[in-house]
């Protein structure tokens, strides 16, 4: 019998070849790998305000979309108490952080609209840019002079909306985008700056409330994940109340996907909570961080890092091979490898977590050292 997708195995073998086949891999060892950055994925709170809710609904799942009965009260008071936790008109909740970013750009966004984004932005930002037909611009990573080349270019074109998109903190280098620098270009080009905080939040800004507390404007919409720091699931976009208004009706994700289930909302209400609760979480995982660093690079302690801390290899073979290496340690640290980061920057992605040991951190950066230095 011939093969009903044809060309399937073959392509399978030629990823195999080149080191790039994927495989599922239960979780084993010490996690540095997960987003659970605050290690709330765990917490006894989340797990009695999903039972709890639970035993208030009797509900497993939401039943239908948010516009067909999928619309429960834990949904409802999860957007108000985000809205006033993040200090936004409205917050809007979605199954996860790839269809938030689908929806809002696709719905957002025209032919008659351009986009400005980042060179290393999600792909679900992307996603939703090539669904919406506007004009795309790449900017150069985190160069604000890039960002107004291309909003110049943009308004040149004759662009209705324009829209920036960026992360605050981004997945595979947990480095920083200028938000101050954005903000301002932002106000000056008549943009709508979209920031997706999934890797600040929770994390970062006085009050754990991201990387753009205290900067957020009108102009802005942000992007909350309830999957990393939060520990649990799903998405929340948050902006004024005319722009949630326009998602509900136009954002396809929301509109054609059964909810989250009302037991996932309350978790993630709980959460937000924790993080004003337990603020120790935060400055902890920083504190680790700044350690680790400290003993893969010997960076300066004092200098502002992200809970992400990624040891590029360069060689996918050798990536695999020292990744394996530290999983038979009993550390669990994945490899990243093309096409998620450019050629020649395969890397050992590291994730911190608040309820980490020093002593795990010390002996899994002396671990690494011994590994790339063989």
């Amino acid at each position: 019998m011939s093969e009903p997708l044809q060309g399937i195995s073959g392509e399978l073998k030629r990823l195999e070849e080149s080191n790039r086949r994927r495989t599922l891999s239960l979780p084993r060892g010490i996690d540095f790998s997960s987003n659970d950055y605050l290690g709330l994925s765990r917490h006894p709170d989340l797990r009695e305000a999903i039972v709890a809710a639970l035993n208030e609904t009797g509900m497993v799942g939401a039943g239908g979309s948010r516009l067909l009965r999928g619309h429960h009260p834990a949904h409802e008071r999860l957007e108000q108490f985000a809205a006033e936790f993040f200090g936004v008109e409205r917050a809007l909740y979605l199954a996860t952080g790839y269809a938030a970013n689908q929806g809002l750009f696709s719905a957002l966004c025209g032919r008659d609209d351009a986009v400005v984004f980042d060179e290393h932005i999600h792909a679900s930002v992307r996603e939703g840019v090539y669904a919406s037909g506007a004009a795309r611009h790449a900017a150069r990573h985190n160069d604000p002079g890039s960002f107004e080349e291309a909003l110049r270019r943009a308004r040149e074109s004759g662009a209705r909306r324009v829209l920036i998109a960026v992360e605050s903190v981004y997945s595979m280098d947990g480095d920083f985008a200028p938000l101050q620098e954005l903000d301002a270009l932002a106000r000056a080009y008549e943009a709508v700056l979209v920031v997706d905080e999934a890797h600040a939040t929770g994390v970062f800004g006085a009050r754990g409330r991201g990387c753009g507390e205290g900067l957020h404007g009108p102009h802005w919409i942000t992007l909350h994940t309830g999957g990393k720091a939060l520990g649990v699931a799903g998405a929340l976009i948050c902006a004024n109340a005319d722009t949630i208004d326009y998602l509900i009706n136009r954002a396809r994700p929301f509109i054609y996907s059964t909810a989250p289930p009302p037991h996932l909302a309350a978790a993630v209400e709980r959460a937000l909570q924790l993080i004003d609760e337990e603020p120790w979480r935060r400055e902890r995982v920083l504190s680790l961080a700044a350690l680790a660093r400290r003993r893969l690079f010997e960076q300066d302690s004092a200098a502002r890092g992200s809970p992400i801390v990624p040891v590029i290899l360069d060689d996918e073979a050798r990536t695999l091979h020292v990744a394996g290496q530290l999983q038979a340690l009993g550390f669990d640290v994945r490899a990243i490898r093309p096409p998620t980061v450019p050629d020649g920057t395969s890397r050992l992605r590291i994730s911190i977590h608040a309820d980490h040991g020093e002593g795990d951190i010390i002996a899994l950066a002396d671990a690494l050292r011994t590994l790339v230095a063989a």
